[in-house]
């Protein structure tokens, strides 16, 4: 079955001088044009392409890649608002609308928001919604400690950053379990920590296993703080320096500002480590 707003592996039954038309099976056939045909295609072969209407409802076939498909959250900038709501670059010559009654609060041009894109009930088009509570659940999901999801960063609150998970559920992620500052709109990987009893999630950015790394990473943190940004402390380091320091071993230290630096939290220099700004 043929879906609008998603990514659909269809059919060619038809080559014009246009492009060619493929079937889109209750949708009707499609047309997608000559300049988006892959090269050699024949009648009978398979595209992958992405369904959407343009300006005039007709049913449109493109083998760009959007930066959302339905039932997914993205975070996109306002290109225009005008009496009819906002318009936002999700990547497709026709802009991804956001009416006014699924905006909170009202979108402004140039500014990026997390949206919701769905296919609206009414009128059957893909539009977006800043409304993310009427579309991610608030229900225990089905996970279980340490597996790994996708997040999409929606706000700050008073105890850390809740975020979207796997574009359906809601979680925390704490910020005592953040080492650097998280951008709202940041899609990101993670893993679930646990599941309260009331069915909330908390989330972790780390697998399993690294809560000693993660706990010293946030100890070298708070130093590099309280030392503009600098510690004599490098991977080279003598073991006793670092024990006097931090009170562990050279190897913990190591792998963990190793971390530290793959995540483009510091940079290791020859004689110690410096806070990435």
């Amino acid at each position: 079955m043929a879906y609008l707003g998603r990514f659909n592996r269809l059919s060619v039954t038809k080559i014009v001088d246009h492009g060619v038309y493929l079937d889109a099976q209750w949708l009707d056939n499609v047309l997608l044009p000559r300049r988006e045909v892959p090269e050699g295609t024949n009648v009978g072969d398979k595209v992958t392409v992405f369904l959407y209407a343009d300006s005039e409802d007709r049913l449109i076939a493109t083998t760009r890649k959007p930066l959302a498909q339905a039932e997914q959250v993205a975070f996109l900038k306002v290109i225009q608002v005008n009496r009819v709501g906002a318009f936002l670059d999700w990547g497709l010559p026709k802009d991804l609308l956001v009416p006014f009654n699924q905006q909170q609060p009202a979108m402004e041009e140039g500014r990026s928001y997390l949206v919701y894109v769905h296919q609206d009930e009414d009128s059957n088009r893909i539009v977006g919604s800043a409304l993310l509570n009427k579309f991610i659940s608030k229900d225990a999901p089905d996970y279980q400690k340490g597996q790994a999801v996708e997040l999409d960063v929606s706000e700050k609150t008073d105890l850390g950053y809740a975020c979207v998970i796997d574009n359906k559920y809601w979680g925390l992620l704490f910020y005592s379990d953040v080492v650097k500052p998280l951008r709202i709109g940041q899609h990101i990987k993670g893993f679930i920590k646990r599941i309260r009893e009331d069915g909330k999630v908390d989330l972790s950015l780390h697998a399993p296993g690294f809560a000693k790394v993660d706990d010293l990473s946030r100890r070298i943190l708070r130093a590099l703080e309280s030392s503009n940004g600098y510690l004599p402390l490098s991977d080279k380091s003598s073991p006793e320096a670092i024990y006097e320091r931090f009170g562990i071993s050279k190897k913990a230290y190591k792998l963990t500002i190793g971390n530290m630096m793959k995540k483009k939290v510091i940079s290791i220099e020859k004689d110690g480590i410096r806070l990435i700004d």
